[in-house]
């Protein structure tokens, strides 16, 4: 356990933003699910610009790797290009 008040402080204020990058990264991985399970291409679209959108903002805060971001977009982006070929 700390013993300076400013270690005390530290545990409080790591426990907060682990609390918070938690949540954050379950809702990318719900909305990511949810956007690869689609099969309407309307639905599918309004699912895939929610993540996209969640998933830039993630990079701009840091909490997520320019190219993990990157990587993540680009699945999602295959799998709506594949779903709107077959489609069409």
């Amino acid at each position: 356990m700390a013993n300076h008040k400013s270690a005390k402080k530290r545990i409080l204020v790591s426990e907060k933003k682990r609390i918070i990058n938690k949540s954050a990264s379950s809702k990318l991985k719900t909305l990511f699910a949810k956007a690869i399970e689609e099969t309407s291409v309307v639905t599918a679209e309004v699912s895939y610009k929610a993540a996209v959108g969640y998933i830039d903002k993630l990079v701009d805060k840091g909490k997520l790797h320019k190219n993990t971001g990157a990587r993540k977009k680009s699945a999602l982006t295959r799998n709506f290009n594949k779903l709107s070929a077959v489609k069409a």
